[in-house]
């Protein structure tokens, strides 16, 4: 999604974004309109409004319909806020009229008929949050299970996206798990993201990927996997969701805090969890998925473990943990 400059913009504002709108209200039109009809007057708003993906055609119900507008919206205004102060004022635009749309997509029937709840598949997933993570204005909230961040110039575009967040007052909150904190790649971003006014923690707990808006709109993963999203926009999910994770939060170390009292606990944390997945018998691979490290660190904590309590095998170390159960095995972690 490339090209759109002044000339296309005046011609959305003027053209494109009325014809949309009736669109929208009409519930999409039939291919013998004559407003898309080829030599009319609004021809050339339709096309645009067709190549920018804002509008296709159903072949069921044999009739042009809308389409979201915020999936094609990072595409058209992202680009353009990143080009540098040349280009911020025709964002501003964009993200303007952009509003316009949505504002038309939220009171039409096709919109209604897909309700609090929208699945996202492949490419559209990305795209879909950084348009929605552009528009926060409050809070942003991000549970991120561990894996390799960004680096480069990658690293340098989440970090100019997130500065932008903070410099309008957004309040940024990122979880982590423990694991993530042996990361290089993860350690630079988070600096970054902290010295810009960003804060940061990590937790001992497996949790799956999450990002909450303003309270407002939730984007979380699908059982089907990770090119399956679902977002939701139902305010009493989106609520109990914000509260799983500021309970999270709360109980989260501060991934900035680096001094031997908060690295003991932590250790002792990974450790009490180790135990845990082996009282409760689960396979290494899940064990490891569960404290965000790979199965071959995951067998390291295994052998201290039998080394520890003398056991020659790991059914006999399960044995002996669970004969302690688990509190005591947390409690002995702590001694």
């Amino acid at each position: 999604m490339s090209g759109y400059g002044a000339d296309e913009r005046a011609l959305f504002e003027s053209e494109s974004i009325p014809l949309y709108e009736a669109l929208a209200a009409e519930g999409g039109l039939a291919p013998e309109d004559e407003r898309v009809a080829e030599g009319s007057a609004q021809r050339a708003a339709f096309d645009l409004l067709v190549g920018m993906g804002l509008v296709h055609f159903d072949d069921e119900v044999n009739r042009w319909i809308p389409e979201d507008p915020t999936g094609v919206q990072s595409r058209v205004v992202t680009p353009l806020s990143t080009e540098g102060s040349r280009l911020l004022e025709e964002s501003s635009h964009w993200a303007q009229h952009f509003g316009i749309l949505s504002q038309a997509w939220r009171k039409s029937a096709v919109a209604e008929d897909r309700g609090p709840f929208t699945y996202l598949r492949g490419k559209n997933i990305p795209a879909y949050i950084v348009s929605l993570g552009s528009e926060a204005q409050e809070e942003l909230l991000t549970a991120q299970p561990q894996e390799r961040r960004e680096t480069g110039e990658a690293l340098e575009e989440a970090t100019e996206i997130e500065r932008t967040l903070l410099s309008r007052g957004v309040r940024l909150l990122t979880l982590y798990q423990h694991s993530a904190r042996r990361s290089t790649a993860t350690r630079e971003y988070v600096g970054a993201v902290t010295e810009l006014g960003g804060e940061v923690r990590t937790l001992d707990e497996f949790f799956n990927r999450m990002i909450i808006v303003d309270r407002r709109v939730a984007v979380i993963p699908s059982p089907e996997g990770i090119q399956v999203a679902l977002a939701v926009r139902e305010p009493t999910v989106v609520g109990y969701l914000v509260d799983v994770f500021m309970r999270s939060w709360e109980r989260a170390r501060p991934f900035t805090a680096r001094d031997a009292t908060v690295m003991r606990h932590i250790a002792r944390e990974q450790r009490a969890m180790t135990m845990r997945m082996l009282i409760e018998g689960h396979s290494d691979p899940v064990s490891a998925k569960r404290l965000g490290v790979s199965p071959r660190t995951y067998a390291g904590y295994v052998a201290d473990l039998k080394e520890e309590f003398d056991a020659e095998t790991r059914f006999q170390l399960g044995y002996t943990l669970g004969k302690l159960g688990v509190s005591a095995a947390d409690e002995a972690s702590e001694d």
